[in-house]
């Protein structure tokens, strides 16, 4: 079901075009679809996705905040590209991995020697390409969560927030530390290591491909990093010759994707989270992965046309 809905009626939130419209019969259908697809699904779906060449939308619930997961770590890479231009970060800089910083989950730096060194390029890579939770909070240490909420106010991102550091997965969590200011704050807490909007990632996502994320140059290699990324279950399953550039996330019971897909019809950018999915499963073929594929599909039809 949709949050806090249950019938397919109460999802007139979405709008189809620039202008913001009322939807019409192309629309509804979507619409439709994606009500079908969610019928038996156990769990809540939000939705912004937008054709960054003509401006259309189609959305569900899209100022909802959810639980990022690892799609946070997109918001970090930026900012840290910020810091970078600024000079307060250096690309070669080298930071050593020690045994005490290592998480578990995602990644492969808790394979690595106790004394490795690694540049700060290295571990920006590693953070989206497979996700690594170890680089991710090697990069959180070195800039700050607080400093990337800060370089968040500056493009009008303002729910999107990195709240701490990553405590690794459910069978080995270490103690949460590296609050941002924002994760201190009452009920922040529910959303783990980052809260955002469907709306908010998407807007990211069409500053990067306009190249107003710091410069054209940085935008550019965010994209290229996004477009590495080796995780591709959700908007980039199935995709076939279609670019995708996407970061994705996952919890026990949260699946989300955040990228942009190259279609025919142009450029789209978008955010998809699925939550309170009752099983449990890292597989490939997670349900909430497959809905996200699916729900990808609708939005492909429905804004890609050429």
């Amino acid at each position: 079901m949709f949050p806090e809905r249950s019938t397919a009626a109460a999802l007139l939130l979405v709008s189809l075009s620039a202008s913001g419209v009322a939807a019409g019969p192309v629309e509804d259908a979507a619409l439709a679809r994606i009500a079908a697809l969610t019928t038996t699904f156990q769990g809540t779906v939000v939705l912004h996705a937008r054709n960054l060449r003509t401006g259309a939308t189609l959305s569900v619930d899209a100022d909802a905040k959810v639980r990022t997961a690892s799609t946070i770590k997109l918001p970090i890479l930026c900012a840290l590209e910020a810091l970078v231009a600024k000079g307060d970060v250096r690309w070669d800089e080298r930071i050593v991995l020690r045994q005490s910083a290592k998480v578990s989950g995602s990644g492969v730096l808790h394979e690595l020697a106790d004394g490795t060194s690694l540049t700060v390029r290295d571990l920006a890579r590693l953070m989206i390409v497979v996700s690594d939770n170890t680089a991710t909070n090697l990069i959180l240490d070195r800039i700050t969560a607080d400093a990337v909420n800060a370089w968040l106010d500056t493009v009008g991102l303002t729910n999107t927030r990195s709240l701490r550091k990553i405590r690794g997965d459910g069978t080995d969590l270490v103690a949460a530390s590296g609050w941002s200011v924002a994760g201190k704050a009452p009920g922040n807490e529910r959303y783990g290591i980052g809260v955002s909007t469907s709306r908010e990632m998407v807007q990211l996502l069409e500053l990067l491909q306009q190249g107003k994320v710091v410069s054209a140059a940085a935008s550019r290699s965010v994209l290229e990093t996004l477009e590495r990324q080796q995780y591709k279950d959700g908007i980039g399953r199935r995709a076939g010759e279609l670019r995708v550039q996407s970061k994705s996330g996952a919890l026990d019971a949260l699946r989300s994707d955040v990228g942009i897909i190259h279609t025919p019809g142009g450029p789209i950018a978008m955010a998809i989270t699925v939550d309170g999915m009752p099983v449990i499963d890292y597989s490939p073929d997670n349900a909430g992965n497959e809905l996200i594929w699916q729900i990808s599909q609708i939005v492909q039809d429905t804004l890609g046309r050429p």
